[in-house]
């Protein structure tokens, strides 16, 4: 199955692939052709969506992305928490599945688009002077901040896609978007919701099935947080992110 969030290209790539084939084929160079076709496929495979088996264990957080754990690190501040985090940084290469998808449950509060650099993936200052967007993930009901995405764009990765809209509710797993060819994708995870970590740095994981995190907030993440005035959040609450 391909990505509909790669639709355009992959509809390109089967046209002009099919013509070229037929006509290195028309012309008697089938060998040229048998190339092409391969070409083709290859190029292909970066937007395969593949299905996944979606964890249903409370306090799961699944992967947002294919790749290799490139970072497990502490936030002294994260901006959308109001507060300390943990993040994942997943890199992506060029032969991974693209397709991003959602860490918890939860109902998308914000999504902000930072216009930045195409430096290396590999390269670490990469993740913070990049293009991005960050999708902000909130309580359904109460609207607790839960957890937060952020698509990095990358040297040869120059299209982010988002196909989420802002207060839109969203299931553990759902598919959200695609960095195209190769990036990074980090997931936050606010310090009160006491996350466990579940896998090291270098480790290969898989979007929508690999458990990132287990967390267990604790019995005052039910207060009410004030209203967002885009700079910061109070009080974040996991637990309708993890049922």
């Amino acid at each position: 199955m391909l990505t509909v969030y790669g639709k355009r290209e992959w509809m390109i790539i089967l046209i002009v692939g099919a013509v070229l084939t037929a006509a290195c084929v028309a012309a008697g160079w089938w060998w040229l052709g048998v190339l092409a076709a391969i070409a083709a496929g290859l190029i292909l495979t970066f937007f395969r969506d593949p299905p996944r088996r979606v964890p249903t264990g409370r306090g799961s957080v699944v992967s947002p992305a294919d790749g290799r754990v490139s970072s497990v690190h502490r936030v002294e501040h994260f901006e959308p928490f109001d507060g300390p985090a943990t993040c994942i940084r997943i890199f992506l290469s060029v032969l991974n599945v693209h397709v991003n998808r959602i860490p918890c449950h939860g109902r998308v509060s914000a999504i902000t688009h930072k216009p930045g650099l195409k430096l290396n993936a590999l390269n670490p200052r990469s993740a913070e002077v990049n293009e991005s967007t960050l999708i902000v993930l909130e309580h359904p009901t109460h609207g607790y901040r839960v957890g937060a995405v952020r698509q990095v764009a990358g040297l040869i990765a120059r299209t982010i896609v988002c196909g989420l809209r802002e207060g839109e509710i969203v299931q553990r797993g759902r598919r959200f978007g695609m960095i195209k060819f190769g990036s990074t994708t980090e997931l936050y995870l606010p310090d009160s919701h006491n996350p466990q970590v579940q896998v090291r740095q270098g480790q290969r994981v898989y979007g929508a099935s690999t458990v990132l995190a287990k967390v267990t907030p604790p019995q005052n993440a039910a207060r009410p947080v004030a209203e967002d005035t885009g700079s910061s959040a109070a009080t974040v609450e996991a637990s309708a992110a993890t049922a």
